[in-house]
């Protein structure tokens, strides 16, 4: 009997690519120009969230700019770095295209818009290994919401649980795990402080991208 086909779910920043570095200095900039205190824990809070998610928080901490404005300011501070510096996680294009190889099917679901996410992920030369590349501006929600989950698997035509996710952020593999996928949490130099609450909410945690090729 073949083997079950494998279904994965990537999501980008901090997984695929090493653009956290530029994503959170890019949400410290805009809430320093509209007052707002950056802390330890604000990436925790608004990486599942992308530019609109977080433009929506920083109003309930009381700005006065639209949601408008705020989302087009980190969207165009972000577009030359996604569009041509940004690289690729270590690792990431050959496991990727191993995985594709075995006959994984390969998807992404990202809080980042596709102003940003397409360009990138065709510069960098895996565009072509996904089935569905997905923002969660396709479904007008955030990866803090777990009906999202269920939305991505309809449109796969897969159950739930037979989905892998992959994220570095704690809070989107707690919140896929909740929803009955299977959850992986990923390393990334941004989530270090983390680590522990990763290794608890996760089925699987992984230091490395190509630890996928293992099982």
């Amino acid at each position: 009997m073949n083997e079950k086909k494998k279904v994965y779910l990537f999501d980008f920043d901090g997984t695929l690519v090493d653009s956290m570095p530029t994503f959170g200095g890019i949400i410290k900039r805009v809430m320093e120009e509209n007052g707002l205190e950056f802390t330890d824990g604000t990436l925790k809070i608004v990486t599942p969230l992308g530019y609109r998610g977080s433009a929506k928080y920083f109003r309930t901490l009381g700005t006065c700019e639209d949601e408008d404005a705020l989302t087009e300011r980190m969207e165009e501070y972000a577009k030359e770095e996604y569009w041509n510096t940004i690289p690729a996680k270590e690792g990431v294009c050959e496991t990727l295209r191993a995985l594709k190889a075995r006959g994984a099917s390969l998807n992404i679901l990202t809080a980042s818009p596709h102003v940003t996410l397409d360009p990138c992920l065709k510069r960098i030369g895996i565009w072509a290994l996904f089935d569905h590349v997905w923002s969660c501006e396709d479904f007008l929600t955030v990866k803090s919401n777990p009906a999202l989950y269920g939305m991505v698997a309809d449109k796969l035509g897969v159950r739930v649980s037979d989905v892998i996710f992959v994220d570095d952020n704690v809070g989107a593999v707690k919140t896929a795990r909740s929803a009955g996928m299977i959850a992986y949490g990923i390393y990334d130099p941004s989530s270090e402080d983390y680590i522990d609450e990763m290794r608890t909410v996760s089925h699987r945690y992984l230091l490395r991208f190509d630890e996928l090729l293992e099982g």
